[in-house]
């Protein structure tokens, strides 16, 4: 009596686990921290920029960032307290503008028209 040997097809069995570790590989989201703000802060601390603070309530401080974490910036000031602020009550902050020079200082005048 000759038997017949009954073997699985063993080719079915290795491509369904290859399946599941392509699903399980899929690729991740990318991050949302593009680290633009802790850039802008850095770059803010280290020239010493003058830097205008407005607050959610409409109140304005003025000073540079001495240093800052995930939840609040240490501001700077002459002459004045520092502050530690919180972000969360910051509304925006900006650059402040430079003072110009006394020659540009005065008002701009149109030159005088000549009258015959």
């Amino acid at each position: 009596m000759n038997r017949k040997l009954i073997r699985p097809n063993l080719s079915e069995f290795k491509e369904k686990p290859s399946r599941d570790r392509d699903a399980s590989k899929k690729k991740s989201q990318p991050s949302y921290e593009t680290h633009a703000e802790n850039y802008y802060y850095l770059k803010q601390m280290n020239k010493k920029i003058p830097m205008t603070v407005v607050f959610k309530d409409g109140e304005t401080v003025e000073g540079y960032i001495e240093w800052y974490d995930r939840d609040c910036l240490k501001l700077n000031r002459d002459h004045q307290p520092n502050l530690l602020i919180y972000k969360s009550s910051i509304k925006y902050l900006y650059k402040q503008e430079p003072e110009p020079a006394a020659s540009e200082a005065g008002p701009r005048t149109p030159p005088a028209k000549s009258t015959p």
